[in-house]
């Protein structure tokens, strides 16, 4: 759902005061404010991770932020999603919508844009037009492998990061130039090989942290890459960084050299398993939550209004202009169900009980 620009509240004398801190540090200065000021982002996700970022590129002046998140605020995400409220939770308002918000009231001189979408092969390149640089605020491997390949077709550079318990990782990716995800990680993990956040809980001060590193590599890419300095990772170190909060550990590995010791398929095959749609499920199981998504084949054009209209026969409902929430009477079961068509089934991890149900009371 994008949102027209505020225009700044402020004089801009006022302006240029807001960012004096960061104008007198001598590796952004006055050129280097414009330039975030002239820079475009899309963030992915908008859960602990994203908020971290979102909050960060907001005070530090990136003139035009694009938030694409597929889910509502629940009061499990208190305990690390920064820029939330107990109100939003009893709201049940999408989370770039309260994000947007939020921001709005921190920095009203540059543009933030919600959209409330699940990012997908058909969407992706739509959400990333006019970007200059892709965060990965995500909590799955899929849409991080999507974000890859866009990345490497598109030319667009990205920025990988995940958090699970105490640590976290990143890594810059500069698309033809260093490593890209599938030389680090030619496929996924499998299921059940890799600790998740059901599995091993996560800590905020480690999102936090890790979110941290990933907002400030993206300042400095943002300021070399509209100064065209000519440095082909914008001033970068091409390394992957794992920091662990709870042991207090801080490690690098160097994958400067990987892209070309690696026979990477992406990279220098031009497989894109994830932008054509080879490698995509209909049905995802959501960490930590107790529920999963289900997305219709085909994006529908559902009319909150008449859809909660018609499920009012079915259990308690509730909605807004951006989502119709139903409590169904005969399960266990809460649905919440988006205008295109995409449905969050909450009380079973079991895509086959979810898409069930979905097919029951959605009717597609």
């Amino acid at each position: 759902m994008p949102n027209e620009s505020t225009g700044s509240l402020l004089h801009p004398l006022m302006d240029n005061a807001r960012y004096q801190k960061q104008i007198l540090f001598s590796e952004i200065g006055e050129e280097g404010q414009q330039a975030l000021q002239d820079s475009r982002v899309l963030l992915v996700g908008c859960g602990a991770l994203g908020c971290v970022l979102a909050d960060a590129m907001t005070r530090a002046g990136v003139g035009h932020i694009r938030i694409v998140d597929r889910d509502f605020v629940e009061l499990s995400n208190l305990q690390r999603q920064l820029l939330f409220t107990e109100d939003d939770v009893a709201a049940h308002l999408p989370k770039a919508v309260c994000a947007a918000d939020r921001l709005r009231r921190v920095n009203s001189s540059i543009n933030i844009e919600p959209i409330v979408a699940d990012v997908d092969f058909t969407n992706i390149r739509g959400f990333a037009d006019d970007v200059d640089l892709i965060l990965d605020g995500t909590d799955n491997f899929e849409v991080r492998y999507l974000i890859n390949d866009l990345s490497l077709d598109t030319g667009i550079p990205w920025i990988f990061t995940g958090c699970t318990g105490s640590h976290g990782q990143m890594m810059p990716v500069f698309p033809g130039q260093s490593a890209c995800l599938r030389c680090l990680m030619q496929n996924p993990p499998p299921p059940g090989t890799t600790e998740t956040c059901d599995t091993a809980g996560v800590l905020g001060p480690a999102i936090s942290v890790i979110a941290s590193l990933q907002a400030a590599t993206a300042l400095r890419i943002l300021v070399h890459l509209k100064a065209g300095s000519g440095l082909t990772n914008h001033g970068v170190p091409l390394k992957l960084t794992i920091v662990d909060v709870w042991d207090g550990t801080f490690r690098q590995m160097d994958v400067s050299k990987l892209r070309d010791s690696s026979e990477c398929p992406a990279c220098k095959g031009g497989e894109r398993l994830w932008l054509d749609g080879s490698q995509t499920s209909g049905s995802t199981i959501l960490c930590g939550r107790n529920a999963v998504q289900v997305t219709p084949v085909e994006k529908l054009s559902l009319s909150p209004e008449e859809l909660a209209s018609r499920l009012e026969t079915v259990g308690s409902v509730t909605s807004n202009p951006f989502l119709v929430r139903v409590v169904l009477s005969d399960t266990e079961l809460e649905m919440t169900v988006f205008p295109d068509g995409r449905a969050i089934v909450k009380g079973t991890e079991d895509p086959a009980i979810a898409r069930a149900a979905y097919s029951r009371y959605i009717g597609t």
